[in-house]
Parts: structure tokens; C-alpha cells; sequence
């Protein structure tokens, strides 16, 4: 028989682990909204936004459900296996209700974009923010969220990092396209943001997304991003990253802004 201490330890071990390259990603605001900026350009982009579009939440308030989804994923990231399993079963459930209300299902092909994105993004916001990831990181970040899709019995899922190498390249191919919800998702963020932080968000898309969805979404070079996120760098060296985070998004949302920074125990 197992001793009790060991039982405890078992129960307790993180879904992620305190020393991986995925903490450290998700566990700096900044980070994270930049994956969620990257993000918010491809939903709109989506295939399959119109699922998006059914509750109405998302052009409703896009800002809150981002912030909804941020609060999932550091369930999922930072907590011990147990609960991290709950968050991402919390996150089937919900998704199957949908489906139920809507009498329809939603494409394997669209969830597993949502998980490539993830990985994606995860990926591009921390070496434009921070340095190149390895090789090995980078396939570390996709078994993180590989973990998340087989929990979620996602089907067509790639085996490896490779292998999701070669999907996202045709999912970014396939499965993307500028439609009348791409509009109006993109009038939503203009007005929950306001013209200054929704240019700024255009211009973090624009450094961060693959060239067919900047082309796809006819994102300009303004030209005065690349100055503005080399101070950006600079202040978070000085210490002052906060006041640079929170003008990327309205006051209302400082808290939440700085519930994201994670401490590593």
C-alpha cells in the first residue's frame, strides 16, 4: 500500500509542470494578451466563427470572453492534475451544450484550430516579447495542449510536433476566410477598445499572425509599432511593465490584467 504522503504528492502534481517554458509563457500578462491578440485574429477569420456568433456573447462583449477564456486556460495551466482535468471537462460540457441548443456539431476541424492557435500564438508572443524558443521547447508547448485535446476526445489530432507543424499549415490554407462575421467582429473590437488600443491591436496582429491572415485580414504596417514595442521591452526591463500593460486595454480591466502575472513557487 501506497504511503499517505506519496498519495499526496501524486494528487498534487502540477498539470504543468513549475519549470516548463508553458508557465513561464502563461504566467506573464503581457504574454497572454499578446496570444489573445494574435488570437482574436483568427477567430474572426474562422471558418466556423458563426458558432462564436450563436450565444451571442462574443460580439456582445469580445473583451469579456477573452478574459473568460484566459481564466480556463490558467485553470488548466497552473493547477494540480485534478482540477486541471475538471476545467478542461468544464470546457467540453459547455461546448456540448452549445452544440445541443444549437442541434448541429461543431467541426473536429474547428476545435482542433482553436488548440493549434493556442499553440501557435504561444509560441510567436513569447519570442516576439522575450527570445527564439528550441526546438524542444516549442514541442513542449504543443504536448501541453496536446493534453488538452486528447482529454477532450478531439479527433484528427497530429502526434507530435511535426506532424502539427505540417496541420497548421493546411488548417491556415483551409479553413480561413473574410466574411461578414469577420467584419463585424472587427467593428466590435474597434468599439469595446476604442480607435487608439484597437489600432494598437491591429499592429500586435500584424507582428504577430502568419502572412495569410494579415493578408487575408488586410492588416497596414502603420510603421510607428516596431519603435513603440522596443519601449515597450524597455519598460518592462525598468520595472514599469504594468502602466505599458495597462494601456493596452481600458481601465476597467486592470484587475484582470493583473490577476494574470503568475508567481513561480
Amino acid at each position: 500500500m501506497a504511503e499517505p504522503e506519496k498519495i499526496l504528492n501524486i494528487m498534487d502534481v502540477n498539470f504543468v509542470q513549475t519549470d516548463s517554458v508553458v508557465w513561464k509563457i502563461w504566467g506573464k500578462a503581457d504574454t497572454v494578451l499578446f496570444i489573445f491578440a494574435g488570437a482574436a485574429a483568427e477567430f474572426a477569420l474562422n471558418k466556423a466563427v458563426d458558432w462564436l456568433y450563436f450565444t451571442g456573447r462574443l460580439p456582445k462583449d469580445p473583451l469579456g470572453r477573452l478574459f473568460s477564456t484566459v481564466t480556463y486556460a490558467h485553470q488548466i495551466i497552473f493547477s494540480d492534475e485534478k482540477n486541471a482535468l475538471r476545467a478542461i471537462d468544464r470546457i467540453t460540457a459547455i461546448h456540448q451544450d452549445v452544440e445541443k441548443n444549437r442541434g448541429a456539431k461543431i467541426p473536429d476541424w474547428a476545435y482542433r484550430d482553436v488548440l493549434f492557435l493556442l499553440i501557435d500564438y504561444s509560441i510567436r508572443s513569447f519570442e516576439l516579447l522575450e527570445r527564439k524558443l528550441t526546438d524542444a521547447e516549442k514541442a513542449e508547448v504543443f504536448t501541453v495542449f496536446y493534453r488538452v485535446g486528447a482529454r477532450m476526445k478531439l479527433q484528427g489530432l497530429p502526434g507530435n510536433y511535426k506532424e502539427w507543424v505540417k496541420m497548421r499549415e493546411d488548417h491556415l490554407a483551409q479553413n480561413l476566410l473574410n466574411s461578414n462575421f469577420t467584419i463585424d467582429l472587427y467593428h466590435q473590437y474597434k468599439k469595446h477598445l476604442g480607435a487608439l488600443r484597437f489600432a494598437i491591436l491591429t499592429q500586435v496582429q500584424l507582428k504577430l499572425a502568419p502572412p495569410r491572415v494579415s493578408t487575408l485580414l488586410n492588416l497596414k504596417n502603420q510603421y510607428w509599432l516596431s519603435p513603440l514595442l522596443g519601449l515597450y521591452k524597455l519598460c518592462r526591463m525598468a520595472g514599469i511593465g504594468n502602466t505599458a500593460k495597462n494601456m493596452l486595454l481600458p481601465a476597467a480591466y486592470k484587475t484582470q490584467i493583473k490577476s494574470l502575472d503568475m508567481e513561480r513557487p
